[in-house]
């Protein structure tokens, strides 16, 4: 593992010395003033990979202190080739690449192919659907046709997932993208929607993470997954033929969660006007489409088909409208562009998505004037994500020692941090996934619009604390975790002679610049506790308290030393200074 990651910065610095035109736009504007907040360099380094990575070694802080600060923040604000490893491991899981039209054919909804499989005689309608007989038919139905049950489709989503935030080498990438998708959330818990989640991610939130935010806002309102899951895919302007009327609920997300803000200042008549604005807007019919279907929707020219998405002018309403004091007259689908416009132009925004940028990366409450830097980089920019991140990192409130080590990684960020810091080999991502919905983060099922909570007293209670140190103990012991990985090979093979030893010699890998005496005091009686994981698992509740069993037969099998090394990495990775970023 160790040769690969050389390779790989290798790889990365040979493109910051040959390709240099490529980062000096983004360079000029990085000036990092962490010196007049009193930072060394390596502090820097690393307050700098803990808010703009999923985790990080010696090797990275050595990579970034070679090159520089603002060398390798530029590239990855730029964006650099997907490593080798990164792609062979993504390969397995091929249809997270595939279109909407694409998996919409592969993975049907049970109604579906119910109803096919009457139609097609296999099945008798008025036999009773829960039956074991019944489900074999169904299933031999499905295999014959190719299709796929949904949650083979979650559970390559998910492996990617993690695949990408471990080993890619664009990190600001992908926490960009996690930070959208949550913003913009849209959730599997709702069924009309979660075939379509996957390419929302990787055609919508990935490419725009780091792009500008009215392009961005436009994606998400035109894609499925967000069309459904906010059910602006049925909102039409008359109640005519059966259809349901005017839907609010996108348009009321839309200002409160997306763009403006809940304190903006907007009333309910301009949520009700601004879901007037936007009927019509629907996504294109999936599957297989009549002939006659495809003429209906071509024969009128108001109509417009981009992708996946369909602004259907019959559907729309014609009338004029007001949104924020602004009239909308009859303009068909203009009328959601200039919409957004409005929305992402307005100041209010600016300072909203400064503020949800401040408190991912900077603090939990984050001073004024980072904020008003950074929205004036905002306004100035039209928005440009980029420039908002180089206003932030450009402010002595950004390496402000307050600040330091204040953010609590979410369980996600805690398994992926401990994967990259030790090198490890993720060989089953759903095992992971497990203890990450264990410790409290089920990964794209927050059922509610607004996406996790990133305030640090929503992650951690007596509960999650538990959990968190037994996730520890069991991914240093390789039990049950799905990872692998040579704890001597992170010390050079240098095995240490006692585990006081080990702790300090782990504690200075996995925690450089934390406070050695402190953790000595407070680990070092731990260090030969009997059946510590044991213990811990028995105030833990015992629903989630899974594989026992599995834990216990190959705690047997390991040696004494390196169940005394993985005692001690795993208390490292359970301690308190390992949970904050």
């Amino acid at each position: 593992m160790k040769k690969v990651a050389c390779f790989i910065l290798f790889f990365a610095f040979a493109q910051l010395l040959f390709l240099p035109n490529l980062y000096a736009q983004q360079k000029e504007k990085l000036k990092f003033p962490y010196k007049k907040e009193g930072l060394t360099e390596r502090q820097a380094i690393i307050h700098l990979l803990n808010r703009f990575t999923y985790g990080f070694n010696q090797q990275d802080i050595d990579y970034i202190e070679s090159i520089g600060l603002e060398n390798w923040f530029a590239a990855q604000l730029e964006g650099i080739s997907e490593s080798s490893e990164e792609q062979a491991r993504l390969k397995q899981f091929d249809d997270i690449s595939k279109s909407n039209q694409e998996l919409f054919e592969i993975y049907p909804k049970n109604f579906r192919v119910r109803r096919e499989a009457v139609q097609a005689g296999v099945v008798n309608k008025d036999s009773l659907g829960t039956s074991r007989a019944h489900q074999e038919l169904l299933k031999e139905y499905m295999s014959s046709k190719g299709y796929k049950y949904e949650n083979e489709l979650i559970r390559q989503f998910l492996s990617s997932k993690l695949i990408r935030a471990a080993y890619s080498e664009n990190q600001l990438r992908e926490v960009m993208t996690d930070f959208w998708f949550n913003h913009f959330n849209v959730s599997f818990s709702k069924g009309q929607s979660s075939t379509f989640i996957p390419n929302y991610e990787a055609a919508v939130i990935r490419p725009n993470a780091l792009g500008n935010f009215e392009e961005l806002l436009v994606a998400t309102a035109q894609s499925p997954a967000m069309l459904l899951y906010l059910d602006n895919a049925t909102s039409v302007g008359t109640k005519k033929n059966g259809n349901r009327g005017l839907n609010e609920n996108y348009a009321r997300e839309l200002l409160e969660l997306h763009t403006l803000g809940v304190d903006a200042g907007y009333t309910q008549q301009d949520v009700t006007e601004a879901a007037r604005v936007l009927t019509g807007w629907t996504y294109y019919p999936m599957g297989k489409i009549s002939e006659e279907r495809i003429a209906a929707l071509s024969k009128n020219r108001k109509n417009i088909h981009q992708g996946d998405f369909l602004f259907q002018a019959n559907n729309h309403d014609s009338g004029d409208k007001e949104v924020l004091g602004v009239s909308f007259k009859n303009e068909g689908y203009n009328e959601g562009l200039k919409l957004m416009k409005l929305l992402s132009t307005n100041p209010k925004t600016a300072l909203f998505i400064s503020k949800k940028l401040a408190v991912r990366f900077v603090a939990d409450t984050p001073s004024a004037a980072i904020m008003e830097r950074m929205q004036q980089a905002f306004i100035k920019s039209n928005g440009e994500i980029k420039n908002v991140l180089v206003a932030m990192v450009n402010s002595r409130d950004f390496w402000s020692k307050d600040v330091l080590y204040t953010k609590i990684k979410t369980p996600f960020e805690l398994a992926i941090s401990s994967v990259r810091a030790l090198d490890a080999t993720i060989e089953n991502p759903v095992k992971l996934n497990n203890w990450i919905t264990r410790m409290g983060e089920k990964k794209y099922y927050y059922i509610a619009p607004t996406g996790f909570p990133d305030y640090s007293s929503y992650w951690i209670n007596t509960g999650s604390l538990l959990n968190r140190m037994n996730f520890g103990l069991s991914f240093a012991n390789q039990n049950s975790s799905g990872v692998a990985i040579d704890l001597l090979e992170v010390l050079d093979f240098k095995e240490p002679e006692s585990p006081q030893d080990a702790l300090e010699a782990y504690s200075e890998y996995l925690l450089p610049e934390a406070n050695y005496e402190l953790l000595d005091k407070r680990l070092s009686p731990l260090l030969t506790e009997q059946n510590l994981q044991a213990k811990i698992n028995q105030k833990v509740d015992k629903k989630t308290d899974e594989n026992s069993e599995e834990v216990r037969r190959t705690a047997v099998k390991n040696s004494v030393n390196n169940k005394v090394l993985a005692q001690v990495v795993g208390l490292l990775i359970g301690s308190p200074e390992f949970q904050r970023r």
